[in-house]
């Protein structure tokens, strides 16, 4: 490594400012795009289409263009192979020669950018970093690769661009996360470069980078494999809105804007589904594969013989119908087709059929439906033998009665049963269903197929990769729904199995792994450096996993300087919280604060910094918006801040199905200082000493 001197930071600086003018250039000349086409009063439907086709490319270029103020360039790679140098940053840029300013950091010969060693130079002689703050250089780092002394042979684990990385880790968070271009490490650009075909799993702890790493991948893998995955489609799946919210500026800022970021519950069409989970032991029977013939039965129940004989009215005679005769047009269409709603036609036809057959003299059904199809008694009938059903139809009906529920699975214990019981709606639309439900709706869409005439509306849609984060707490139910929506098996899912705190905690990837999609063997990856938390923080936190999940091993932290963890003990509740939340925000590096606590104690918390007079945000679809934000410990996974301020440990533990584990997450989401208030006893396993 080695600080470069001034007038080196000054010619720098100025290619810098070059590259800026060339990016303005290239703005200028999307923009002149749009004047290829002009479509006037006359104009022809091919001249529109034309246009809205060159102003969503418009579109598309800009927002790639786009910088904001993030740096464009944060870095150089000079080869020993024939002298070249290109410089790296956000996009390409070219210059009016069309010869490259700016070369993608995806592109294939920024690769050495990342994944250089002492050991192995890839073709480098030197590696440069930039240190910026906007459009400014503050510094440069060089590593020179003909120099092996620098270098410990064979070691592949040396920090990259140490000097930037530190400056950036040590900026104040600012509420959303933060993409890390200008900063990746060679395990994690591995990753991100991996093969596009089949599932990578990803196990990292916190702090290790897996979320950033997730999204970098898909933005890899869309400029890389643009086609087809621009048709085919990008989708990213986080835990909730909140985390959502907190992680959706990163693709922007790589130049990818076009990729759909969900939770499970926005996966299903035409319902509302709620953040929240059931409780864990509602959660967990809902989560289970059992579920399937459950909603299977469910379904098959609705499928079935008029209840007696029916008579109608037709002109001067009567049309008939037995129940037997209706019972062998279920038998029938049961056996023919593998969704419900497919078969409603069928057993439509076969129903008018069987009429005109059992007429006093011969009768066309075509003319016998026209007639009599908008009569009550047929309309009641045919819905008794096979009504179109939606999903959230046939949940609220059968999670509406109790008798429904056995029937769909008799071996329900009375006490199963009554956890999915739920007050029937008179209408399904009126429904709010919680994210436990979610896979169930899906799996029912499945069981029922589309509704007739509304294919393309209940259609499910497919993606051409798939990237799931937190995946550690998703169900087999949950993963089965996921699988549904991946085109290729492609995917990319990351996850700690030591923060797995929900009601399906998985102890292992292979649990995992089995639910999704098997056509290739998935690749295992594993991220062991710890970049956000600071060594002293780690240590308090490795302590609490040593007992939450035994033989796990947590990653190894690159900042062993930092402040301790700092303990107040209060005598009765938390009356000390607000004298350290003013504390913090009085400091000079006070950046994004959040109180982690108990579910059941947030509204105490709330009630207590109202009356101190210090303004808060809570946890919502717009992320953490407010400096300071009070956040259950349900909802603070997977994300940032600079200081966490954790709530009575022990209320935690005992209210979380996975308690230990709930802690160690509160614990690890810290850049700066961990403070820990209580009153009762803490557990063993936390009880250092503050410095």
């Amino acid at each position: 490594m080695g600080v470069v001197i001034s007038n080196e930071l000054e010619a720098e600086q100025a290619y810098v400012d070059r590259a800026y003018e060339c990016l303005e250039a290239a703005k200028e000349r999307v923009f002149d795009l749009t004047s290829m086409v002009e479509v006037g009063k006359g104009g022809t439907n091919q001249a529109r289409v034309e246009r809205d086709a060159i102003w969503d490319s418009v579109s598309t270029r800009l927002g790639q263009l786009n910088m904001g103020d993030a740096a464009l360039v944060f870095g150089r790679i000079d080869q020993n192979t024939d002298s070249e140098i290109f410089y790296i940053g956000r996009v390409g840029v070219w210059d009016d020669n069309q010869d490259p300013i700016v070369v993608d950091w995806r592109a294939p010969i920024a690769e050495s950018f990342y994944r250089a060693t002492g050991s192995d130079p890839m073709g480098l002689e030197r590696r440069r970093h930039f240190v910026s703050r906007g459009r400014s250089l503050l510094a440069l780092e060089d590593e020179i690769f003909g120099d092996i002394e620098k270098f410990r042979d064979g070691d592949n684990s040396s920090l990259k661009g140490e000097g930037a990385l530190i400056a950036a880790l040590e900026t104040a968070r600012t509420g959303r996360l933060q993409d890390i271009i200008g900063t990746i490490q060679g395990e994690q650009d591995e990753i991100i470069r991996a093969p596009i075909s089949g599932v990578v799993a990803v196990q990292g702890g916190p702090g290790t980078g897996k979320t950033v790493v997730a999204l970098h991948r898909a933005a890899y893998l869309l400029y890389t494999h643009r086609f087809p995955l621009q048709g085919q489609g990008v989708l990213v799946v986080g835990p909730n809105r909140l985390f959502l919210a907190y992680i959706e500026q990163v693709l922007p800022s790589l130049g990818e804007a076009g990729v759909e970021m969900a939770a499970l519950g926005d996966l299903v069409g035409a319902v509302r589904v709620e953040d929240h989970r059931d409780p864990e032991e509602v959660s967990r029977l809902k989560g289970d594969l059992r579920m399937v013939k459950f909603l299977t039965r469910a379904t098959k129940i609705r499928q079935r013989a008029i209840r007696e004989d029916l008579r109608i009215g037709y002109g001067v005679q009567w049309l008939h119908i037995t129940v037997e005769q209706t019972a062998q047009i279920v038998a029938e269409a049961q056996r023919r087709f593998r969704t419900h709603n497919a078969a409603r036609r069928y057993v439509e036809e076969e129903f008018y059929s069987t009429l005109a057959l059992n007429s006093n003299e011969p009768l066309d059904k075509r003319t016998i439906e026209e007639r009599i199809k908008g009569q009550i008694a047929v309309r009641e009938a045919l819905d008794w033998m096979w009504p179109v059903l939606t999903p959230s139809q046939l949940l609220n009906d059968t999670f509406g009665s109790l008798a429904l529920i056995k029937a769909a699975d008799p071996k329900l214990t009375d006490e199963e049963a009554n956890s999915l019981y739920k007050k029937r709606e008179k209408s399904s639309k009126e429904v709010t269903w919680s994210a436990s439900d979610a896979a169930l709706l899906d799996e029912a869409l499945s069981v029922l197929g589309p509704r007739p005439g509304k294919r393309e509306e209940d259609a499910v849609r497919t993606f051409g990769h798939i990237v799931v984060d937190e995946i550690q707490d998703l169900s087999p139910m949950d993963l089965r729904m996921l699988s549904r929506r991946s085109l290729n098996g492609s995917m990319t899912v990351v996850g700690d199995i030591a923060q797995a705190t929900g009601a399906w905690a998985h102890h292992n990837w292979e649990s995992i792994l089995r639910h999704l999609p098997d056509r290739k063997e998935a690749q295992m990856r594993e991220l062991t450096i710890g970049y956000r938390i600071p060594a002293p923080l780690m240590e308090l936190a490795a302590n609490v996993l040593s007992e939450a999940a035994p033989g796990l091993k947590p990653p190894s932290s690159v900042r062993a300087d930092g402040e301790p963890p700092i303990f107040l003990e209060d005598s009765h509740s938390f009356d000390s919280l607000p004298d350290a939340i003013n504390e913090e925000l009085k400091k000079d590096d006070a950046g994004n604060i959040a109180v982690v606590a108990a579910n059941s104690q947030v509204e105490e918390i709330e009630t207590l910094l109202n009356k101190a007079g210090i303004v808060f945000g809570r946890p919502n679809r717009r992320g953490l918006d407010e400096q300071l934000a009070v956040v259950p410990v349900g909802l603070v996974k997977g994300l940032e801040v600079d200081v966490v301020i954790v709530v009575e440990p022990k209320r935690i533990i005992e209210e979380q199905i996975q308690g230990m584990r709930a802690l160690y997450v509160a614990l690890t989401r810290a850049t700066k200082r961990v403070i820990v208030v209580h009153s009762q006893e803490l557990p063993a396993n936390m009880e250092i000493k503050s410095g």
